[in-house]
Parts: structure tokens; sequence; C-alpha cells
């Protein structure tokens, strides 16, 4: 008897947190950093388009312009991020330590090749994408240099993500929020520096904000590298010796294509809706990226919450704990929504002074205040809806959580949207489109979510 106890306290000891942590208290230290960490990213967001609004309202347009084009280059590291994550948070806790390494080198070689697309796609059509959507010659310039630049030196992102999501599948989330926190902040010093040239350098424009991004990129990957090199000794990250095994890769891209696609879909929104908007003016194309801007703030410790949840739930699947799973998704969901109802609040109370951060003029203001007021009534929802799709990313059900944002972005935003603006002829009820879209989702959300409780959880 006093063996097997010995022998218990040996393998309680040796498990990973994730297994033997109170679900609250572990979910809590898990979702916090990386929350911290999205909210420095959401700052660096906010600054990079506020100092790039002190050039020109044009200028802005062109960065509104290219965020489908830098929202699909995130889409594609964080969706095989998140594929990578759940594969090798299962084999942590089936303590598999082969698939450990595995999945890890896989990662690697994965997020490598889609880098090199981006590089080659950053010197081909980045010009013919602007001219597709503007003939204003300022607003086509300052796109072209600014999203060339990213694209082309987008490997340091690639590897930043793919860094951080080695550190989160272990529960390191302290040393990701390191990570992300230091190349937001070297971001945000080195804006002003190049943008306007301060401290003897050359005043660079939209150019200098590219250069910032990809220097603060490039020093997150380095901290990345080196964290998982000396603090994360469960993965191993070394190519040597690296075969390409094919059924981890399989896996990876199983959970990850969906999510990578799921994301995806919000470049193609983000692109058709500017369609939209442009014919009412470029005014009202500023107005919404700075929205997307500003509900960064709301949003990105809702994704931190999520990016501390997947493991949790794909740890104690592989080690088969439904009741350590229900708690997590359970905790997850209502500190969602909780988030997204102060989002809310936020927005209605000062919207006008979230607007003036970004020199807003009198046609953004007349614009903007009821566009913050009305796309802020569906946060509570998104809330719910992200929480559920934590769940679908973590279980292998990444195909859901696709499905719901292709029914909510493209099969019902855009075309609501394109409807009411050209029945009313008035910009400001193409904002109602958003809640319209989001109530859709919900329905879908929670359909999938039972199904996988009864299906999954349950039958566990």
């Amino acid at each position: 008897m006093e063996k097997k106890m010995e022998q218990r306290t040996e393998n309680t000891a040796a498990e990973n947190k994730m297994g033997v942590m109170p679900v609250g208290r572990l979910l809590f230290s898990m979702s916090l950093p990386m929350m911290i960490s999205m909210l420095v990213q959401a700052l660096y967001n906010v600054v990079d388009s506020m100092f790039v609004a002190r050039i020109s309202e044009a200028a802005l347009t062109a960065l509104s312009m290219a965020f489908p084009v830098q929202n699909l280059m995130i889409a594609v590291a964080a969706g095989l991020g998140v594929g990578l994550n759940a594969v090798l948070s299962r084999a942590l806790g089936a303590k598999d330590e082969k698939g450990v390494n595995r999945a890890a080198t896989s990662g690697i070689l994965l997020l490598t090749v889609s880098a090199a697309l981006f590089v080659i796609g950053g010197l081909t059509v980045v010009e013919p994408f602007f001219r597709a959507q503007t003939d204003i010659a300022e607003i086509v310039d300052s796109g072209v240099i600014y999203t060339r630049i990213v694209m082309v030196g987008s490997l340091g992102l690639f590897m930043q993500i793919l860094f951080e999501r080695l550190l989160q599948s272990t529960g390191r989330t302290m040393l990701t929020m390191v990570s992300q926190a230091t190349g937001a902040i070297i971001n945000i010093i080195l804006d002003p520096i190049f943008i306007f040239g301060l401290l003897g350098m050359p005043k660079m424009g939209v150019a200098g904000a590219a250069l910032a991004t990809l220097i603060g990129q490039w020093v997150a990957a380095a901290m990345g590298l080196v964290m998982n090199i000396r603090m994360n000794p469960e993965v191993s990250i070394s190519m040597k010796g690296f075969r390409v095994h094919g059924a981890t890769i399989r896996r990876i891209l199983a959970i990850g294509v969906p999510s990578v696609i799921m994301q995806s879909i919000g470049s193609v929104m983000t692109f058709l809706m500017n369609q939209i908007l442009i014919a009412f003016s470029a005014t009202a194309v500023a107005v919404f990226g700075v929205y997307f801007k500003l509900q960064s703030f709301v949003f990105m410790p809702v994704f931190g919450l999520n990016n501390g949840t997947v493991p949790i739930v794909a740890y104690n699947y592989g080690a088969r704990r439904p009741d350590r799973m229900t708690k997590a998704i359970r905790y997850s969901i209502v500190t969602a929504m909780s988030i997204m109802v102060v989002g809310t609040l936020l927005f209605h109370a000062v919207p006008d002074r979230l607007l003036a951060i970004f020199d807003a003029s009198e046609e953004m203001l007349r614009i903007g205040v009821p566009a913050l007021r009305i796309i802020s009534l569906s946060f509570p929802i998104a809330g719910f809806c992200i929480g559920c799709g934590s769940v679908f990313q973590a279980l292998g059900y990444s195909v859901y959580s696709m499905i719901v944002s292709l029914v909510r972005q493209l099969f019902v935003l855009i075309p609501c949207a394109y409807l009411i603006g050209r029945l009313t002829g008035n910009v400001t009820m193409i904002w109602w489109a958003f809640v319209v879209a989001e109530l859709f989702s919900l329905l879908l959300s929670s359909i999938f979510h039972r199904r996988i409780n009864e299906r999954v959880i349950k039958a566990m």
C-alpha cells in the first residue's frame, strides 16, 4: 500500500499542472498572461494606426485596406498554431514523448513553408490588390509600401506565433506573455521614431510603421526561441535528424486548416465590406478600420482566454478527465461573456472619445459614433461563440468553428450589409448587419456545443 501511495505521489508530481491544478486557478494562471499580452498587442495595433492617422486620413484608410492581408497572415500562422497546440497538448496528456517532439518539428516545417508563400505574395500581388479597391493614388501608394514590407518580412511573425504556441502547449503562458509584450512594446517605441524621423532617423511615413512592426515581431520570435530551448524541457525543437512524419502533419492540418479558413474568412469579409463602404465614402472605410483597431481591446483578451482554454481542454481530453474539461469550458464561456459586456458598455459610453484617438474629423465622428454603438451590441453574443469555438478546436472539431464563421461573416453579414446599403442608402443602417449575423452565430454555436457535450464529453 505504501509503495502504491508513493508511486501515485510521484506520478502526480511529475504530471503537468494542466492535469492536477484546480480548474479555476489553472484557467486563471494559463489565461491571464495571455490576456495581458493580447491587450498589449491591441495597444500596439491602436498606437500604430494612431501615428499613421497623423500623416493623413488617406494613410489611415490605406492601413484599413491592408488589414485583410495582415489578418490573412495572422490567420494562417495562428490557425496552424491551433492545430499544433491541440496535437502537442494531447500528446503531453497521453505521456507520448515522441508525439510531442514530432508535433513541434512538424509545426516548424509547416509555418516556415507558409511564411515563404507570403514572401512570394508580397513581391507579386500587393499592387493589384490595392488597385482593385481604389484609384486614389495616395491610398494605393501608402498601402503598397506598407503591405509589401510586412509580407516580405513575415517569417518573424510566423516564428513568433510558433514559439509562443509551443510555450502555451506546456502551460508556460507567462513566458508567452513576456515574448509578446516585448515585441509589442518595441513596436510602440519605434513607431514614432521611424514614422516621423525622430532621434536622427529619416522620416519614413507608413514604411516606418511597417518596419517597426517587423522589428518587434523578429525580436519576439528570437525571445521565443531562446525560451523554448532553455525553459521548455518538455518540448524538443531540434531539427537534427528530422524526418517528415506524415501522420503528425495530417493531424495538425486536420485541426489547423479549418481554423485557418475560419480566421481567413475575416480577411474576405473585411475586403468585401470595404467594397460596400467605399461606395459611400473613403471615410466610411477608415471608420471600419478604426472600429477593428478599437474592438481589439475587447476581443484580444477573449482570444487570450481562448488560447489558455484550448490546451487545458485538449490535455484533459487526452488524460480522459471529462470533469475538468466541463469546468474549464464553463468558466471560460462565462468569463468571455463578462468581458464582452464591459466592452459594450464602453463603446456606448464614450464612442466619440475613442474615435478622437485617431484625430477623427467631423465626418468620421458622424459615421463612427453610431457605428461603435450599434456593432458593440453584438459583443456579448460573440463572447459566447468564441468560448464555444475554443471547445471545438481543442477536441478536434475545428470544422464547427469554420461553419459558424462562414455563416456569420459571409453568408449573413455581407449579403445583409449589401442589401441594407442598397435599400436604405444610409451607411448608419449597415452596421446593424453585424448584430443580425451574430444572432445566427449564436444559434449554430449552441447547436454544435450541445452535440459535442452529448457525443464526446458525456460519452467519455
